[in-house]
């Protein structure tokens, strides 16, 4: 079945153009009759992130789970992460965020988690798209089987505590700096605490969200702040979250980011160390850096690859036993607390290693040197271009080209006409010549198809 509503990360669009009130309230209706099983009194929790448009979207949802008899415990601006967490602990059916994640404030989405915290399956997700589409009025619960709301006021404490119990007993960050950038978001409250209460000096960003700013100039898609404010305040480390908070990248005390690659790097060996890795590797995805599969095997470990995208990580860890797993933009699954990324806990993770090896942040996090990688956007008119003859001739002598000392990434963008081209290898220049090549055989044959 084709998806109508449902991306790779839930439900996302312009707020009140594509992500409607009588969107959200069907959203709301469908997804509580898929999960109204037996004769328990059902309920859902909603957290969302601090734009304008989640005060419309979450009371449509209230009056879509409402009207087929669940209940609806409501969150407040919570992370994906802690939304994912509290629908497990406090015995949901489902679990819903309200959030675009690091997208302008312009857009909104609805993501949707199972009682286990996971996020949905495929075949769920196509349930809920075939009740969108039918006149779910005959299923509507009677006057007297109309669900509740209310309000939870104690979840972000709740959050808090679960954050800190990751790290070992007693651990404390006491005498660490800490840059936090909370993008204006979901984590803007809960995160300052949770650092705080471990004992670190912190000094915040992206902590005002007026409904408009989330994401912008500040979070893990716009790092500057952050950079300039560690060097302003000559901190050890700096945390950048995106606006849901379910990714997170660092930024050393001299000022240099550092990406998911090197973290997931960083807690690979120490878990390795540790004994806790659940397999001998982690899982990321085709776009993460060669230079990391090179590190892994250097101190005997794998890397799997996935498509681009965590729900597909998250999908191969489950599949494959690994516990470790993530993307390069931030997105950092430990499976052994979340069942989605969280930006927090993974942040922890790394301080952790930060304390225990008293070295600075640059040589902790810094476990490899990054291969040159280019990625270009070819603009199509059909992505069917791909399938064209000359631009698979062109693909087959680019691989040639690069051979064992690198890489090559094609792929049509999943929200946009375009198709990225992606090369890395030793040599910058190679890569260079070969992405270009490459770029100008695909827009060329665009045109041919497009005339």
């Amino acid at each position: 079945m084709a998806r109508k509503f449902f991306g790779t990360d839930g439900i996302r669009g312009r707020a009140n153009s594509i992500i409607t009130p009588e969107l959200a309230m069907k959203v709301g209706q469908a997804t509580g009759l898929a999960f109204i099983r037996g004769e328990h009194r059902h309920r859902v929790v909603i957290g969302k992130d601090t734009r304008l448009s989640g005060y419309m979207i979450e009371n449509a949802m209230v009056a879509g789970f409402t009207s087929v008899g669940m209940d609806v415990l409501l969150l407040g601006p919570m992370p994906t992460p802690a939304v994912a967490m509290l629908t497990r602990s406090m015995r949901a059916d489902v679990g819903v965020m309200i959030s675009a994640s690091h997208n302008p404030f312009e857009d909104n989405g609805i993501k949707l988690f199972g009682p286990d915290g996971y996020k949905l399956s495929d075949e769920v997700e196509i349930e809920i798209e075939k009740l969108l589409g039918q006149d779910l009025a005959p299923r509507l619960a009677g006057s007297r089987d109309l669900g509740r709301a209310r309000r939870v006021d104690d979840v972000r404490a709740r959050y808090i505590e679960f954050a800190k119990r990751t790290l070992p007993r007693n651990q404390s960050l006491e005498g660490l700096r800490i840059v936090l950038d909370c993008a204006n978001g979901a984590a803007y409250r809960a995160a300052p605490e949770a650092l705080w209460e471990l004992g670190a000096e912190v000094f915040t960003i992206g902590d005002e969200p007026d409904g408009f700013n989330i994401n912008q100039d500040v979070g893990s898609t716009a790092p500057d702040a952050l950079i300039r404010k560690v060097r302003e305040v000559r901190a050890d480390i700096g945390i950048a979250l995106d606006g849901d908070a379910d990714r997170v990248l660092i930024v050393d005390e001299q000022g240099r980011l550092v990406n998911g690659d090197q973290l997931m790097a960083v807690v690979a060996q120490s878990w390795k160390e540790e004994g806790r890795l659940s397999r001998p590797g982690i899982v990321a995805t085709i776009m993460s850096n060669l230079g990391l599969e090179r590190y892994l095997n250097s101190i005997d470990l794998n890397l799997a690859r996935t498509a681009v995208g965590d729900r597909y990580v998250l999908e191969h860890m489950r599949e494959h036993g690994y516990n470790v797993g993530g993307e390069q933009s931030g997105h950092i699954i430990l499976s052994d607390y979340s069942t989605t990324g969280d930006g927090l806990v993974a942040a922890l993770q790394v301080l952790a290693v930060v304390r225990r090896q008293e070295k600075p942040v640059s040589h902790v996090c810094r476990r490899f040197e990054p291969l040159p990688q280019l990625l270009k956007n070819v603009r199509v008119a059909n992505s069917a271009v791909m399938n064209r003859d000359d631009v698979q001739t062109a693909i087959r002598q680019a691989e040639q080209r690069l051979s064992s000392s690198g890489r090559l990434v094609i792929r049509p963008s999943g929200t946009e006409p375009v198709i990225r081209v992606m090369a890395e290898a030793d040599d910058y220049h190679l890569v260079e010549d070969v992405v270009d090549t490459l770029c100008q055989v695909i827009r060329g044959s665009s045109s041919a198809v497009a005339a």
